[in-house]
């Protein structure tokens, strides 16, 4: 089962962030052969301010991705200010080390559309080389569509934002976002 987890960061949490990072990159090893993708993600108007980080995890039950969100160690430490965690169907069918357009080169961005309703944006875009990952967020049982999650190149945030039917959603967050792991 795949899963999409975002940690979203305490204000003032940076410091403590930096002094947790090999403990982070560390634990996030251990998961490797199970990451379909992963990466900071920053505030859109400045793309530097740290808001968050998101990793998408094939893992065995919904148990596992909750011991994964909240194992790790920058929210053990109190970095992180909440967790959201939603199942999630990989469209593309690959891995961020998969996406034709390498690991820089570009403005890419984090796209969560919170649903509400009628299931919307359930087919892959067109325009699927820059993708970097994209597919519904679903209930833990995946019966129940709760919205779509996309990271994907684009020239700027409103473009990344335009990937979806923004007006079928309560709300979709636009976030800078970067390729993840160690460097």
């Amino acid at each position: 089962m795949e899963f999409l987890v975002y940690h979203r960061d305490r204000p003032g949490s940076l410091p403590l962030r930096r002094d947790l990072l090999e403990a982070h990159w560390s634990y996030m090893d251990r998961f490797e052969k199970e990451m379909i993708a992963r990466g900071p993600a920053f505030d859109v108007a400045d793309g530097e301010r740290l808001v968050g980080s998101v990793h998408i995890v094939d893992l065995p039950d919904p148990e596992a991705a909750r011991a994964f969100a909240f194992g790790e160690p920058a929210y053990q430490a109190g970095a992180i200010r909440d967790v959201l965690i939603r199942r999630w169907r990989n469209a593309l069918g690959r891995t961020m080390g998969d996406f034709p357009g390498g690991r820089s080169g570009g403005d890419r961005f984090l796209v969560l559309g919170l649903g509400q309703g009628e299931p919307v944006d359930l087919e892959v875009p067109r325009d699927r080389d820059e993708l970097i990952a994209y597919g519904p967020l679903l209930s833990d049982d995946g019966s129940a569509w709760l919205g779509t999650a996309a990271l994907v190149r684009a020239p700027d945030a409103e473009s990344a934002r335009a990937l979806l039917t923004v007006e079928r959603y309560a709300d979709v967050e636009v976030y800078a976002w970067e390729f993840g792991g160690r460097r």
